[in-house]
């Protein structure tokens, strides 16, 4: 009897629609699987056709493609004496599954269809795909003829059942199965299941990590078992980006931890495992037992095929290890850096425009893009050819390797600082300076003229010219005024990052860099089509506390000692005229309200769910210490007004990489409409009620206090 098996899991950076790369990066993945003697091989969810095709889904191109690079695989040598595991859409009885195939030498073992799909947040699986409702129940599946003439199967097993092979047990749970309360390995274990797989397509959102090893652990804890997560990695074609962590568990422990960010496309982790060790450790939980004795039994597709080569007892089982975590500011470096590489990898775009302002939030995306230059030059300095190609063709240059990430951050990245008479020495100095180090191609614009041009088309026109507030102007005027040289700022951006590489002889354009955090968007503190319109924003979901701590990371790992000033500097728009050549204005006193405050009003509003009253009585208690309950309700009117009025730009927010979870990104993930009632009557109302009843009842006398 066999006693040690060899498995793998794979981390796979496969793009929507890519059929053509996604089919080459899953047979690399099985075939360095064999090449370290695994006998199973699982791949990540949808991985065949790739997880982001939203209603790219309805198509029936989508489907047609998917069996027709199945039936590559199926022909393939690689493929062959190897279960192998993929992920693709299946139509049955005109229902489309989000389904695993399992095949072997050319036959389909099973397709198992998702029984629970992810439907909330950033996922719409129940738009696109149903649930499988029948547990323990498989029916007939007639594949399409080209698929037939290859496995000579009229039909195969569709539904929920395990696969029996000559010496374990193997079930499959698919991505959101794992965080349910009645997760199928439970059942499947108790059933004498050995193996689980669990194909995913986990999105990072920082310190995500931590729950997922915990789940994947907690999972063969209670129950015995070895457990295998497989994970999508990289930019699929949108706003999130999939963390790889692949990893392999057996009783509650961890036996191999893949990478959570790297720019390798395919990466395959393997284990050598003893199922002896998996029986023992169930032999001793008679609860297990008892309850096995009485469990409804799973439909078993057997298996002429063993994962277990010999009997041989010296063959060497893997050990666990200690999973390695990244800090917050590591996840801050490292996430937004491999997505940014993605997307200007595939966009095939010259590099990035960032209008760098010598603020924290443009710092910061400088940083990330200078983060990126340092992991792809890792990269190719560790041998990997495929990052290399893709810096050669990004420069135009088949010699070009790139040795220092300042040489190759001055290739691809160019800041520029757009200057006005608003504009102060220090935030120039601050810009200069961190270009200088970083490398990047720095440029100075001053936009006076073009402000200037604009107003004069409106005097022309009204007769009237608009003065700043503390001109004598009224509010009005002085919200224009700021408007209009936000607004020439993105224009001059766009218009650089069309010509700028023209203008130096290179080929290509440049992709736009937006920086406004979370925090900013959530209360909806920038101009509408301003600099922070842009094609995409590494910082959009990142809030300005963590980008901080990030800031101060890349001070001590990168080196970078300008960001010392950078972060000391109290955030400023720079739109109002300087007091004496220094900056009269800032954002935390124009918002009416801190960064810190900001982020806690954020988590409340998104993940607590909190409106305005259900948050008023959450921050009595919070803020007891440092604000009265009149002053909490007035910070909490003076929140939900602005975030109500301008809640009508989240419509135009860049495209953000997503690292929070109370990103207010309209449509894709915060689903709240854009016009209010920015009174809240009836809300205030309740508030200011509850002030009065909690004022009251403090003007009381206490117990101790009658005589």
């Amino acid at each position: 009897m066999g006693r040690t098996v060899t498995v793998a899991t794979c981390a796979l950076n496969q793009w929507a629609l890519d059929f053509e790369g996604n089919l080459e990066r899953i047979l690399k993945s099985i075939e360095i699987a064999k090449c370290k003697g695994a006998r199973y091989r699982l791949g990540p969810e949808l991985e065949i056709c790739g997880y982001g095709c939203s209603d790219h889904y309805y198509e029936s191109d989508t489907l047609l493609h998917s069996f027709q690079v199945l039936a590559k695989l199926l022909e393939s040598p690689i493929t062959q004496d190897i279960i192998c595991d993929v992920g693709m859409p299946v139509m049955h009885r005109n229902v489309r599954y989000n389904c695993r195939v399992i095949f072997l030498n050319r036959k389909i073992l099973l397709i198992r269809p998702k029984m629970a799909l992810a439907n909330t947040g950033n996922y719409r699986e129940m738009r696109w795909f149903t649930p499988w409702s029948r547990p323990r129940h498989v029916e007939e599946y007639f594949p399409p003829r080209m698929i037939q003439n290859i496995t000579t199967q009229e039909s195969v097993p569709f539904g929920d059942a395990v696969l029996a092979t000559l010496d374990t047990c193997i079930g499959t749970e698919i991505c959101e199965e794992l965080w349910i309360p009645t997760s199928p390995h439970i059942e499947m274990g108790i059933d004498g299941v050995e193996i689980f797989a669990n194909s995913s397509a986990s999105h990072h959102v920082l310190g995500k990590a931590h729950t997922r090893v915990e789940l994947v652990n907690s999972a063969t804890a209670k129950n015995g078992g070895i457990y295998l997560l497989a994970n999508q990695k990289g930019c699929d074609g949108d706003r999130l980006y999939y963390d790889g962590c692949a990893m392999i568990s057996m009783n509650g422990s961890t036996i191999a931890q893949g990478l959570q960010f790297s720019l390798d496309d395919v990466e395959v982790l393997v284990a050598t495992l003893d199922l002896e060790d998996v029986r023992s450790y169930r032999a001793e939980i008679s609860s297990r037992n008892l309850e096995a004795s009485k469990v409804t039994p799973y439909g078993r597709i057997k298996v002429h095929f063993a994962l277990s080569c010999s009997d041989d007892i010296r063959t060497p089982t893997s050990e666990p290890v200690q999973w390695k975590y990244h800090s917050l500011a590591e996840e801050i470096s490292l996430g937004p850096a491999c997505w940014l590489w993605d997307y200007l990898r595939r966009s095939k775009q010259g590099g990035f425009l960032l209008p760098l302002s010598g603020g924290v939030d443009s710092s910061a995306t400088a940083c990330i893009v200078y983060s990126m230059c340092h992991q792809v030059c890792c990269a190719v300095d560790s041998g990997n050819q495929n990052v290399l190609d893709d810096v050669q063709k990004l420069v135009n240059d088949e010699t070009y390797i790139p040795k220092q990430p300042q040489e190759f951050c001055g290739r691809v990245l160019t800041t520029c600082y757009m200057a006005s008479e608003n504009s102060s020495q220090e935030t120039r100095n601050r810009a200069k300076s961190l270009a200088e180090e970083i490398g990047s191609y720095h440029i100075n614009i001053n936009i006076d003229g073009a402000v200037k041009a604009i107003w004069g088309i409106f005097n022309a026109v009204t007769g009237r010219l608009p003065q700043y507030q503390v001109h004598g102007g009224s509010a009005r005027e002085n919200l224009a005024l700021q408007n209009v040289q936000a607004r020439i700022r993105m224009v001059l951006a766009y218009l650089f990052a069309q010509l700028s590489l023209w203008s130096r002889g290179m080929p290509g354009g440049l992709l736009v860099l937006g920086s406004s955090n979370v925090d900013e968007s959530l209360w909806g503190y920038f101009t509408k089509y301003d600099c922070s319109s842009a094609d995409i924003n590494p910082i959009g979901g990142i809030s300005k506390t963590d980008l901080k701590s990030f800031i101060q990371y890349c001070t001590e790992n990168f080196h970078i000692t300008s960001l010392g000033s950078v972060v000391s500097a109290p955030p400023t728009a720079e739109l109002e005229p300087l007091k004496k050549g220094h900056v009269a204005q800032t954002d935390e006193e124009d918002m009416g309200m801190t960064y810190s405050e900001l982020s806690v009003y954020g988590k409340l509003r998104k993940i607590a769910k909190a409106g305005p009253y259900t948050m008023f009585c959450k921050l009595i208690t919070m803020w007891k210490e440092i604000c009265a309950p009149r002053q909490v309700a007035t910070k909490v009117k003076h929140f939900f007004r602005m975030y109500s009025v301008n809640r009508h730009k989240m419509t135009t927010l860049t495209p953000s990489y997503h690292a929070a979870n109370y990103s207010p990104d309209d449509n894709r993930f915060d689903l709240r409409p854009f016009l209010y009632n920015s009174a809240w009557s009836w809300q205030f109302r309740c508030i200011d009620e509850q002030v009065s009843k909690v004022e009251s009842e403090e003007l009381k006398p206490k117990p101790e206090d009658v005589v």
